[in-house]
């Protein structure tokens, strides 16, 4: 099979799948494993599909949100990283909420093909799992605001009154000792409702949140179980999270991945990235 007609049919039976193992991308093609794995790579830069440990995921058109697209390039491996320690947690047949965002996003990419419940308020993570046939997917309404494809307000809150979840996972645009902060009202109001859902309340932020504040804030630290950030935290951060009782589950990069410093460019040492 030539090259271009072989990634064609790899293409086509991810899109097709939402979610493909390295065994099933071979069987089909008849190629070798390393072939399928260069092949997976060129898709994957190219922007077609992403790399998933032992296979591949349908990319799904999920950044074509404008705001989706101005931070998806913003700590991107620590985003993955964090996304890949979610999932780690989380069990087969569990029900777990994932807010709209970046980070929940990844956690969203890692849970593809697993045997789940997911309810979310957010349409790029709907479109993602939506072809995923092991999930079973449950979207919030409201008010869909556009630059996110987040749904919010008084419609979504009203539909998670009777909703109950093992996990719910939360983005942040800020933490400090205040508490946990975001830039939208509407979309706090909407979470606050979320924590109300899960037996677990899971913060994802990269570290680059910490010591942030945004125009609203959403909780004190006293009123979330767990933080997931990645290995850039400073070691004051640690400590401000323990003092509040939050664990806290630091995911780490893998070889090969750039982290950044939260604005895209590799990450420097300094003060406030020293890990403990």
């Amino acid at each position: 099979m030539l090259v271009e007609s072989r990634r064609r049919a790899l293409l086509d039976l991810v899109n097709r799948q939402g979610f493909a193992t390295l065994e099933e991308l071979v069987r089909a093609t008849g190629a070798s494993e390393s072939t399928i794995r260069r092949d997976l790579e060129a898709l994957d830069q190219a922007g077609a599909i992403k790399r998933t440990h032992g296979g591949a995921v349908c990319s799904g058109d999920v950044r074509s949100m404008p705001a989706l697209d101005e931070r998806a390039t913003s700590a991107a491996a620590e985003k993955a990283a964090i996304g890949r320690a979610v999932a780690g947690l989380v069990e087969d047949g569990e029900t777990i909420l994932l807010d709209g965002g970046t980070t929940t996003l990844e956690v969203a990419r890692a849970l593809v093909g697993r045997p789940l419940q997911v309810v979310t308020n957010s349409l790029p993570i709907a479109a993602l799992l939506a072809t995923s046939k092991d999930t079973d997917l449950i979207l919030i309404g409201g008010y869909v605001y556009p630059r996110t494809g987040v749904a919010m307000g008084p419609l979504a809150v009203a539909t998670m009154q009777n909703i109950r979840v093992r996990r719910a996972v939360l983005g942040a645009g800020g933490i400090t000792s205040e508490g946990v902060f975001n830039s939208n009202s509407l979309l706090v109001e909407t979470e606050r409702q979320m924590m109300t859902c899960g037996q677990d309340v899971l913060i994802v932020a990269d570290h680059s949140k910490f010591g942030r504040q945004s125009l609203s804030r959403l909780c004190g630290l006293d009123e979330i179980d767990r933080v997931v950030t990645d290995s850039g935290i400073s070691a004051s951060d640690r400590e401000m999270l323990r003092e509040a009782g939050v664990e806290l589950m630091v995911a780490a990069v893998e070889a090969g991945e750039d982290p950044s410093n939260g604005d895209g460019q590799p990450r420097t040492q300094g003060s406030r990235t020293q890990p403990r």
